[in-house]
């Protein structure tokens, strides 16, 4: 679970910003902010991995329900991609967010669809 989902940032967050601030918790590996294929702007989530489960764990912590940039953030542990996601019962669309299958954005699962990938494809 060194992977974290952080849902609601701020258009104008990018990589180098969400890696700065989850710095703080540990050694990132990882900071990547989902862009759209098309336009090439922020689609509003993003993926923080950590070296150790415990540093995910404490910033998931301290960052949940958090303002950055303007925006109140939502951190979580990120679904790992070959399972797809969650799903299945209630829910909209048969389980989760978006239907296809479950998870966030539907599609399969996962989060933004896409077959279980994150962001669609990415």
């Amino acid at each position: 679970m060194s992977k974290l989902f952080i849902g609601g940032l701020a258009w104008h967050t990018d990589d180098d910003a969400l890696r700065t601030k989850f710095s703080e918790f540990g050694n990132v590996e990882e900071a990547v902010v989902v862009k759209d294929r098309d336009t090439g702007r922020s689609r509003g989530f993003g993926f923080v991995r950590y070296s150790t489960d415990d540093e995910a764990t404490a910033a998931m912590d301290a960052m949940n329900e958090t303002e950055l940039d303007g925006r109140r953030i939502r951190v979580d542990k990120a679904s790992d991609r070959r399972q797809g996601g969650g799903g299945g019962g209630g829910g909209y669309g048969g389980g989760g967010y978006g239907g296809g299958g479950g998870g966030y954005g539907g599609g399969g699962g996962g989060y933004g669809g896409g077959g279980g990938n994150y962001g669609g494809g990415y």
